[in-house]
């Protein structure tokens, strides 16, 4: 399933691919965009959203690229998507 509108990682449906459209690095602390631009967190880079803790709390599981990593909600929030531009 690809995303169909602009919505940010934390709401993505699960099993859902979308690409990176923007990321918000002014909410995010110093250490959490450090870590993100680490893993390589970057416009363009393909996600899909694999995984949400119990009861809807953390961590999200996230495909990011060739890496599947797990992220805060909060983290999650500062990054918007958009449809899947892969087939």
């Amino acid at each position: 399933m690809k995303a169909e509108a602009t919505t940010t990682l934390d709401k993505l449906p699960l099993k859902t691919r979308g690409d990176i459209i923007g990321i918000d690095w002014a909410i995010l602390s110093e250490k959490d965009a450090r870590r993100l631009r680490e893993l390589g967190v970057d416009e363009g880079v393909a996600v899909e959203k694999l995984y949400k803790g119990p009861f809807g709390i953390d961590p999200i599981a996230c495909r990011i690229g060739r890496m599947t990593v797990a992220l805060r909600t909060a983290q999650a929030a500062a990054i918007a998507v958009g449809p899947s531009q892969t087939k």
